[in-house]
C-alpha cells in the first residue's frame, strides 16, 4: 500500500458541468494510492421527489461498488473528524449541505461552518469537496435564494482558502485554479 499525504481539494463549477465526475476521478486516484473511499452525500432523500431520487441513483451507479457511502445532511465536521489517515472522503456537494441549513439564523450557520473549516484544518484523512458556484447571474429577487447564494459564496471562498488544490470545472472542461490563479485573502 502507498502512503498518501492528506490533502484538500476543492471541486467547484456549474450545474452539469462535469464536477462531480471530476471530483469521483480524483477519489479513485486516491483509491489506486490504497486509500478506502467513503462518498459523503449531504443529500436528504425524499422518496416522494422522483426526479430528486432518479439523481441520487445516477451518482450512485457512477460509483465503484468499494466505496462506502454515508448520509450526512449536516454534520460534516463529524464526519470528517471520525476519519482515518487511511480514507478519502468525497464530500458531494457544499451547496445541498448550505441548502439545509438554509433555516439556521446566521449565528448557528457560522458556528457550523467554523466547525467545519476546524475539521479540515484537524483533518487526518484527504478530502475531496464538490461546491456548486452560484452567482455567475441575477441577484436573486428572493430573501432566501439570496442567503443562499451568500452563504456558499462564502463558504466555498473559505473552502478554497484551505485546499491545498482547487478546480474549476465548467461545460466539461477542468481548470486548476491553484496552478492558474492568484488566491485572494480572505
Amino acid at each position: 500500500m502507498t502512503s498518501v499525504s492528506p490533502s484538500t481539494v476543492l471541486v467547484t463549477g456549474p450545474s452539469r458541468s462535469g464536477k462531480s465526475e471530476w471530483a469521483e476521478r480524483l477519489a479513485a486516484n486516491h483509491e489506486h494510492a490504497g486509500q478506502q473511499i467513503t462518498y459523503v452525500a449531504t443529500a436528504i432523500i425524499d422518496s416522494t421527489d422522483h426526479e430528486w431520487s432518479a439523481r441520487i441513483e445516477r451518482h450512485l451507479q457512477r460509483r465503484p461498488s468499494s466505496w462506502q457511502t454515508l448520509q450526512v445532511p449536516m454534520d460534516l465536521s463529524q464526519a470528517i473528524q471520525a476519519a482515518g489517515q487511511i480514507e478519502c472522503l468525497l464530500i458531494d456537494s457544499l451547496g445541498t449541505w448550505t441548502a439545509n441549513g438554509l433555516e439556521f439564523d446566521d449565528e448557528l450557520w457560522n458556528t457550523h461552518c467554523q466547525e467545519l473549516f476546524n475539521a479540515i484544518a484537524r483533518s487526518q484523512c484527504s478530502l475531496i469537496f464538490v461546491a456548486e458556484e452560484t452567482g455567475w447571474g441575477v441577484v436573486p429577487a428572493y430573501p432566501t435564494g439570496r442567503r443562499f447564494r451568500d452563504r456558499l459564496g462564502t463558504l466555498t471562498r473559505h473552502v478554497g482558502a484551505i485546499a491545498n488544490t482547487t478546480y474549476l470545472v465548467t461545460a466539461g472542461h477542468v481548470l486548476n485554479l491553484t496552478k492558474l490563479g492568484t488566491h485572494l485573502d480572505i
